[in-house]
C-alpha cells in the first residue's frame, strides 16, 4: 500500500482521545488540529530547502529555508476544513484551495458542489485534507480534479482511513502517497469507517 502510518506515542494517546464518544467539540477539534499538524511534519519530510545566510547574534552563518510559495492546503469540504489550522502553523504562507464534495447516502458516491482553487495550484506540492477516508470515493475525485487543473504532485492526509479507502486511492492514483494516523478495520454497511470515530464533521462542528 502507498500508505504512511504514524507510529508515535504520542499519536495513538490523542486518536484513543479523539475516539472515545464522550470527547466534546472542543477537545476534538483541537486534537484533530495536533494531528493533523504532526502529519504535516511527516508529509514534509522530503521537502526541497534553499540554501540563505543568516546572521546570528554571533556572527554570520549558513541556513535552509522552505519556500512556502510551493505549497498549497486543499481540504475536502466540510471536514478537510477542521484540519487546516493544524497546518498553517507550520507553513502560514501555503495557498488554500477548497473543493465540496458529499456523500450521496444511497450510492455512497461523492457529489462536486464547489471547486475554487488558487491560479497556479499546476506550480505547487498539493496535499489533500480529510479526516476520514473511508471508501475513497471523495478522495479519488479531489485528486483527479485537482489533477485536470494542472496539479502533478499530490499527498492526502487523512486521521483515520479504512483498507477500502487506502486501496481505492492506490488503484486509481498509485502516484499520491496517503498519511494517516490509523488504518482502520473495515467499513461497515453503511460505509463508515470501524472501530472509526463516528462522523467527523458533525463531531467537529456539533452538528449532531
Amino acid at each position: 500500500m502507498n500508505a504512511i502510518k504514524l507510529d508515535h506515542p504520542l499519536v495513538l494517546h490523542k486518536l484513543s482521545i479523539l475516539r472515545d464518544k464522550n470527547t466534546g467539540t472542543k477537545e476534538f477539534r483541537e486534537l484533530i488540529s495536533e494531528l493533523s499538524t504532526i502529519l504535516c511534519y511527516e508529509a514534509l519530510k522530503d521537502a526541497s530547502l534553499e540554501d540563505i545566510e543568516i546572521e546570528t547574534p554571533m556572527c554570520k552563518t549558513k541556513g535552509k529555508k522552505l519556500n512556502d510559495d510551493n505549497y498549497a492546503f486543499v481540504p475536502i469540504l466540510r471536514a478537510g476544513t477542521g484540519m487546516l489550522d493544524g497546518l498553517i502553523k507550520v507553513m502560514p504562507n501555503a495557498k488554500i484551495g477548497h473543493i465540496g464534495l458529499y456523500r450521496n447516502e444511497e450510492t455512497l458516491k461523492p457529489v462536486e458542489y464547489y471547486y475554487k482553487m488558487p491560479k497556479d495550484i499546476d506550480k505547487r506540492e498539493v496535499i489533500v485534507l480529510d479526516p476520514m477516508l473511508a471508501t475513497g470515493g471523495s478522495g479519488v475525485d479531489a485528486i483527479t480534479r485537482l489533477k485536470e487543473s494542472g496539479a502533478k504532485k499530490i499527498k492526502f492526509l487523512c486521521i483515520i482511513a479504512a483498507p477500502e479507502g487506502i486501496e481505492k486511492i492506490n488503484e486509481v492514483h498509485p502516484d499520491v502517497t496517503i498519511y494517516c494516523a490509523a488504518i482502520d478495520e473495515k467499513l461497515n454497511e453503511i460505509g463508515y469507517i470501524v472501530p472509526g470515530l463516528g462522523d467527523a464533521g458533525d463531531r467537529i462542528f456539533g452538528t449532531k
